[in-house]
C-alpha cells in the first residue's frame, strides 16, 4: 500500500521539524498511542491500539529515522506486531519546503505492508484504513503545530 500527500501548515520549517522530532507531540498525534518513549538519534518504542474492520489489536513496535537532513527530511522506518492480529511495517519519507506565501509544505511518501489477521481483511479495508489513520495524524500535527486560532 502506498500513499502521497501534501498538507501546508502555517509555521516556519524550523518549527515544523522540531515538532517532527518530538516525541511528546508524536505521541499526542499518533491516533491509539498511548506509549511513545525514545529519541530522534536513538530511535522510538511506540504502543498503539487500534481497530481495523472487527480486529482490535495492540501494537508494539520501534521506528527509526535515517538520512536526516535537519529543516528538510528524513526517512521513518518501523514495525509493529500486534499479536494475533498479525504485523503492520513500512516507512515513510517525509520532506518540508517553504510554502509559497509563506508556511511550509510538509510532503509524505509512505510504503506499508500488514501480514495476518489484518491482512485477510482484504486490501480496500486496509488501505482505507491507513488513508484514515494517516489523515489524522496529519490533521493532529498541524492542528498542534498551528496552534489554537487557526482553522
Amino acid at each position: 500500500m502506498e500513499m502521497h500527500a501534501t498538507r501546508t501548515i502555517a509555521a516556519d520549517r524550523m518549527k515544523v521539524w522540531a515538532a517532527l522530532n518530538d516525541p511528546e507531540v508524536l505521541k499526542a498525534c499518533i491516533p491509539g498511542c498511548s506509549e511513545l518513549t525514545g529519541s530522534p538519534e536513538e530511535g522510538f518504542s511506540a504502543v498503539v491500539t487500534q481497530k481495523v474492520g472487527p480486529v482490535k489489536a495492540t501494537f508494539r513496535g520501534e521506528v527509526t529515522l535515517s538520512d536526516v537532513v535537519p529543516g528538510e527530511g528524513y526517512t521513518i522506518s518501523g514495525e509493529g506486531k500486534g499479536g494475533v492480529a498479525g504485523f503492520a511495517k513500512g516507512g515513510a519519507q517525509v520532506r518540508l519546503s517553504d510554502a509559497e506565501g509563506g508556511g511550509t509544505e510538509l510532503h509524505y511518501d509512505v510504503e506499508a505492508k500488514v501480514g495476518g489477521k489484518i491482512a485477510q481483511l482484504g486490501s480496500r479495508l486496509v488501505d482505507s484504513f491507513a488513508t484514515r489513520m494517516a489523515d489524522q495524524f496529519f490533521e493532529r500535527f498541524q492542528a498542534h503545530v498551528e496552534g489554537p486560532g487557526h482553522v
